[in-house]
């Protein structure tokens, strides 16, 4: 698939007139969701606001992914728009490449280099603003999904549930092999993606009672509530065939990616909710030095 035909598969068409019906507003703001300054906002108004490496910049990112003048926002007639200035990595609004400018709506995300921003505009802009600075509290900002302080507080309290009713819990730790070389090879923007398509993959499979959440880089974990360890092993193994099978192709470039995975079921001998984590850690080493993509219980 080219470069064209994956941005055409994914640029969904909207009228002028489906636009205009949204409602215009200019009171907006960024909120950054990835990167140093995470959790600033900064204010959109009726002038121009910059995002680059140069230090003039009006939001400046230090990183090597973002060129010096690499895009900027301003008003438009329909509220505001995000402009790419020719960058050397792009900008992209809902994972779609911006050529050359796209209209904003509130709850957009905007990745400039490895920094995510979410647009937030409309009446009740404080009031959003505060939901998403709690949203950032147990919410990863790139794959959106639960991250480890909100996996800790589930695990807590379904392990305390699973052991005063002598219910099955498992848990699962699950890391991408060899992702550093996913990012030396094809850059930081191609392992994003990974990332965000792994936590789609798992959102489809996920129950409403159990959770899948990211533990940290490359590494995430999944606690099942009424679950045993065959029951852990069956969505361990099926998992891991999902990642090896499916087709992770970014911007033109495709990767293989595999994961390995460890399994723990609960025990009398657990006191803590860490002991399970611990266990399932220790089972994914295991699987590691087994030779990777494998599923370990």
């Amino acid at each position: 698939m080219s470069r064209t035909d994956h941005l055409d598969a994914e640029t969904r068409i909207t009228s002028v007139k489906e636009i205009a019906a949204r409602g215009v507003s200019r009171t907006a703001c960024l909120v950054q969701l990835r990167g140093p300054q995470m959790g600033r906002r900064f204010e959109l108004e009726h002038k121009q606001v910059a995002v680059g490496r140069d230090s003039t910049s009006d939001i400046v990112l230090e990183s090597d992914s973002v060129s010096r003048r690499h895009a900027r926002f301003e008003p438009s007639e329909f509220g505001h728009k995000v402009v790419d200035n020719h960058s050397t990595n792009g900008t992209y609004l809902n994972d779609v490449l911006v050529q050359p400018e796209a209209t904003l709506r509130s709850g957009d995300f905007i990745q400039v280099g490895e920094a995510i921003f979410k647009y937030l505009s409309g009446d009740n802009i404080e009031l959003a603003y505060h939901e998403e600075i709690y949203r950032l509290t147990i919410e990863d900002g790139l794959t959106h999904i639960p991250n480890k302080r909100a996996l800790m507080e589930f695990l807590d309290r379904e392990f305390a549930r699973a052991r005063r009713h002598a219910r099955p819990l498992v848990v699962i730790m699950m890391d991408l092999d060899h992702f550093k070389r996913v990012n030396d090879d094809f850059g930081h923007l191609m392992g994003d993606y990974v990332l965000r398509e792994v936590a789609k993959l798992a959102k489809a499979r996920v129950r409403h009672e159990e959770m899948f959440a990211r533990y940290g880089g490359e590494e995430f974990c999944s606690v099942m509530p009424e679950t045993d360890r065959a029951g852990g092993l069956a969505f361990a193994e099926e998992f891991r065939g999902l990642i090896e099978g499916h087709p992770f192709e970014f911007e033109g470039n495709q990767v293989q990616v595999t994961m390995s995975l460890g399994v723990a079921e609960i025990d009398d001998s657990m006191t803590r909710a860490e002991a399970a984590i611990l266990a399932a850690d220790e089972n994914l080493y295991r699987a590691k030095r087994a030779g990777r993509n494998r599923v370990v219980a």
